[in-house]
């Protein structure tokens, strides 16, 4: 339970920090979230619970595919002052692209 509650503050303070400091400084932001915090901690406390690290290398290869999948999330969100989209349908057309490529990733890799 320690566990669960740890990582869900982790995650809360870099959500809260990357919004904060985003609203300031785009850069600072985006590079906020692009830090693999939460899931070093999670593999961190994994490490401690387990010491397997045949698990945390598979859920190491894991993250990364899932990783590169959920990257068109950004494109129309990136792109949406350039194409005329607002922000609703910017994010509609970039959850739609990860869920089309994570299902992608999902056929094609196991």
């Amino acid at each position: 339970m320690t566990a669960l509650l740890l990582r869900t503050i982790i995650a809360a303070v870099v959500i809260v920090a990357a919004s904060e400091f985003g609203r300031r400084s785009p850069r600072l932001g985006g590079f906020i979230l692009s830090l693999p915090l939460v899931s070093m901690v999670a593999m961190l406390m994994s490490w401690f619970r387990d010491h397997d690290i045949a698990a945390i290398s598979r859920f190491a290869r894991e993250t990364l595919v899932f990783v590169v999948c959920g990257l068109p999330f950004f494109v129309p969100l990136a792109f949406a002052q350039q194409l005329g989209l607002g922000f609703w349908v910017a994010m509609m057309a970039g959850t739609a692209l990860a869920a089309a490529t994570t299902a992608l990733g999902l056929f094609f890799l196991s």
